[in-house]
C-alpha cells in the first residue's frame, strides 16, 4: 500500500535566489486528514504546489502512488484536487455547472458521466441547487464550495486546500469545517485557522523558513505554547 502523498528531502528555490524549501520530507497515509501551519514565508504554499506539478523542485514526490515527474503530471492532476485560496482563480465559466463539467470534459468522459460527476460533486459541497446559478454572483462561502466541487467532480485520491476558511463569515466558515470532516479523502490543508486544526485534525505539521519544524499529533502540539510562538503561532 503506497503512502497517499511522499514527499522526500524536497528544496526548491525562487529565481531570485529565495529558498523556499530546505529538505522538506513528508508523508501522509490514504485518508488521513492533515493540516500544515506557519507564519506566512514559511513555505507552505509552494509545497503544495508541488504536490501536482506546478513547481518542480530538487527531490523526490510521489503522490497517489505516482511520482512527480513531467511525464506523469496528467495523470498526477487528475488524482490531486488542488483548491486555491483564491476561488476565483478556479471558477471561470459562465455557470457553476459549467465549472464543476470543465474537469471530467477535459477528461474525455462521455456526456452521461459528465452530469453524474457534476450532480454527485454539487451534492457532496450541499450545492445542488445551485447548477445553473452564475459562479461570480456567488458569495465568498459559495465560491469557496463550488472550487472544492469542481475538483471533486475529477474523483481525485487527494485533496490539497490551500486557506480553505479564509474571507468567510462564522456561518460559511461553520458548515465549510463540517463538509471538510464528511469528505473521506486523504487531505492536506494549509491554514492560519488554527481553531480548525484543533477540531478537524489530528496530526498537524508546523513548517518554518522551508522546513518542518514540527510533526505529531494536533493534541499534544497545541500544548507546546513555546514551540507555538517561536514558529508565530497562537494556541486558539
Amino acid at each position: 500500500m503506497h503512502h497517499s502523498i511522499e514527499v522526500d528531502d524536497l528544496y526548491f528555490a525562487y529565481p531570485d535566489g529565495r529558498k523556499a524549501l530546505q529538505g522538506v520530507s513528508l508523508h501522509i497515509e490514504p485518508c488521513e486528514k492533515v493540516a500544515l501551519v506557519g507564519p506566512n514565508g514559511a513555505g507552505k504554499s509552494t509545497l503544495i504546489l508541488h504536490l501536482n506539478g506546478i513547481l518542480i523542485g530538487k527531490g523526490l514526490i510521489c503522490v497517489a502512488g505516482l511520482p512527480v515527474i513531467k511525464s506523469n503530471l496528467g495523470k498526477v492532476r487528475a488524482r490531486v484536487g488542488l483548491v486555491f485560496q483564491n476561488p476565483d482563480d478556479q471558477l471561470f465559466s459562465p455557470t457553476v455547472y459549467e465549472d464543476v463539467a470543465y474537469g471530467p470534459l477535459y477528461q474525455g468522459l462521455p456526456p452521461d458521466e459528465v452530469q453524474n460527476r457534476v450532480s454527485e460533486a454539487l451534492e457532496t459541497v450541499r450545492m445542488a441547487d445551485y447548477s445553473r446559478r452564475v459562479s461570480h454572483h456567488l458569495s465568498v462561502g459559495e465560491k469557496k464550495r463550488i472550487a472544492i466541487a469542481t475538483v471533486l467532480s475529477m474523483k481525485p485520491e487527494v485533496l490539497v486546500l490551500d486557506e480553505p476558511t479564509a474571507g468567510m463569515d462564522p456561518r460559511a466558515r461553520r458548515s465549510l469545517i463540517n463538509l471538510l470532516r464528511d469528505l473521506p479523502i486523504t487531505m492536506l490543508v494549509s491554514t492560519h485557522d488554527m481553531l480548525m486544526v484543533r477540531e478537524l485534525f489530528e496530526r498537524m505539521v508546523i513548517m518554518d523558513d522551508g522546513r518542518i519544524v514540527a510533526d505529531g499529533q494536533t493534541e499534544v502540539i497545541m500544548k507546546d505554547e513555546a514551540l507555538l510562538n517561536a514558529h508565530g503561532l497562537e494556541k486558539p
